[in-house]
């Protein structure tokens, strides 16, 4: 059995609509530029109210995903 290192960033995340689509879009973003993406963690969640109701969710995720193996000479 293999090894795996992994790395973590932070990004974040919004959405008009909920939550749950701020996540999805942040890993969906994330994972054009990104690969062997394995998992999130969401550290934080806000958003912003506009007369008196939430108006746009935010959310800050650590995205892991598995470092590919070196090529060796």
């Amino acid at each position: 059995m293999q090894d795996h290192i992994y790395k973590v960033v932070e990004i974040v995340g919004s959405s008009q609509t909920s939550i749950e689509d701020a996540i999805q879009q942040a890993v969906t973003r994330a994972s054009k530029t990104l690969d062997n993406l394995r998992w999130f963690q969401v550290v934080e969640t806000r958003g912003h109210i506009q007369d008196g109701k939430v108006h746009h969710y935010q959310v800050t995720l650590k995205i892991g995903f598995r470092l590919e193996d070196a090529a060796r000479d």
